[in-house]
């Protein structure tokens, strides 16, 4: 094929299908319990709400090492073909929310996860065992 200037052009690249949501969520928790998250959990929510199908938690012991999950979580995501959507918290770094349309990372420092205990207030979710579906 060739432009009006005569130049060919290329065929758009092939891109892969993106994983599954699930896959993405465990992608995301194997990450940051890699950069040393703690109490890493996948919440599966899409028996309670049609908004997102999986939850993400991890918390941080710091800024640097909450930025550090944050960062590496889109890195592994992106690789695999997903598109951050959104960002929120990141400066605070209390509360660092992505939005990954039916998959959402949260990660917390140890304080703001303790207070807002989402695994309390999903608990109807199902927890999946990540590291088994990883395997």
């Amino acid at each position: 094929m060739h432009s009006a200037f005569g130049a060919a052009i290329a065929p758009a690249a092939f891109r892969p299908p993106l994983p599954d949501a699930l896959q993405r969520a465990c992608v995301a928790a194997k990450i940051a319990a890699e950069n040393k998250g703690d109490k890493v959990a996948v919440l599966d929510l899409r028996a309670i709400t049609t908004e997102f199908d999986y939850f993400v938690i991890a918390t941080g012991n710091s800024r640097r090492q909450v930025h550090t999950i944050v960062e590496e979580v889109d890195a592994a995501l992106r690789a695999v073909g997903d598109t951050r959507a959104g960002i929120n918290g990141y400066e605070a770094s209390k509360w660092v929310i992505q939005d990954y349309g039916d998959v959402l990372v949260h990660v917390f420092d140890a304080d703001t996860r303790d207070y807002y205990r989402l695994e309390d207030v999903w608990s109807d979710a199902k927890v999946i065992d990540w590291q088994q579906e990883i395997d």
